[in-house]
């Protein structure tokens, strides 16, 4: 059934009651705390809402309810729908054909991320180099991750990173969500920007199984959290943006030596210095903000 939550209330025993309600009808309903405990979102007024359910009897009023067994935002049927018909239709164009793979490379000298400025996974992402590879100097192509507008400015990311080759590799990247929240990677405009790159692309869509930029158009695909991730991309060469580049001692409290040390790294980098920002966020790491 369809319809609109009202008058949602949470009892302290963990149990939902509410009205199910569309134009001509209103039924009671009844979410116990062993279903409501499953669910990503509260139920609120207002809320157009799918559920399952079986209808029972209150019989200390003698009246008719509904049990909700499941419960889901109205649409998302639609929005699976739209997802395989999407998915279908690219398919039978070959963007998802596994020759189109496109090979890591054997040395990368700097890595790309595709993804917010404020997500969590740029943070999993510069955690594990960190850790894995702390030579390889990583260059953000900043977007939104998700909302109205979202998908395009992913697409102009990869696009951006493309065209300007700074990279040997880009990961696209976000955390997990709804899929609502993930519908920016269901675009076509970033299936075919991702298509049209030809730089070797790493997914990292967490809870990507209904994500079109997950099958073989990406190079290689990372579900799982990134921090744990196996290394997909191989390590850089030791003489690429070592920390040891970086001054150290006395001269490392010297701001002049340290920015020159920055420069020198940067002119090493097929980078545009007029066009990137050079973030020092931990003594030796660098971040390249594009």
């Amino acid at each position: 059934m369809v319809g609109e939550i009202s008058r949602a209330t949470l009892a302290a025993s963990g149990h939902w009651y509410f009205v199910l309600k569309d134009e001509g009808a209103a039924i009671d309903c009844a979410m116990f705390k062993g279903r409501a405990q499953y669910l990503d979102f509260k139920p609120e007024n207002g809320l157009r809402v799918e559920v399952r359910a079986r209808v029972t009897v209150y019989e200390a009023r003698g009246a008719y309810q509904l049990a909700v067994e499941q419960m889901r935002h109205a649409g998302l049927g639609a929005l699976f729908e739209a997802f395989e018909k999407l998915k279908a239709r690219l398919g039978k164009e070959g963007l998802f054909e596994p020759a189109r793979k496109r090979s890591l490379p054997a040395f990368a000298r700097a890595i790309g991320v595709v993804t917010s400025p404020a997500a969590a996974a740029l943070h999993d992402i510069l955690t594990t180099l960190a850790r894995r590879a702390p030579m390889i100097p990583v260059i953000l192509y900043p977007t939104a991750v998700q909302g109205e507008g979202a998908a395009a400015q992913v697409a102009r990311a990869i696009e951006t990173a493309n065209a300007r080759g700074e990279c040997d590799v880009l990961l696209v990247a976000r955390g997990g969500g709804s899929l609502e929240d993930l519908w920016a990677f269901n675009e076509e405009v970033v299936a075919r920007a991702i298509f049209e790159c030809t730089l070797p692309i790493i997914s990292g869509i967490l809870t990507c199984k209904s994500s079109v930029v997950t099958p073989p158009d990406a190079g290689i695909t990372v579900s799982a959290t990134l921090v744990g991730a196996p290394p997909s991309a191989p390590p850089a060469k030791r003489k690429t943006v070592n920390a040891s580049l970086l001054p150290s001692g006395d001269k490392a409290r010297n701001p002049m030596s340290r920015r020159s040390a920055i420069r020198r790294i940067s002119c090493s980098l097929p980078v545009s210095r007029s066009r990137t920002t050079i973030l020092e966020i931990t003594p030796g790491r660098l971040l390249f903000v594009a």
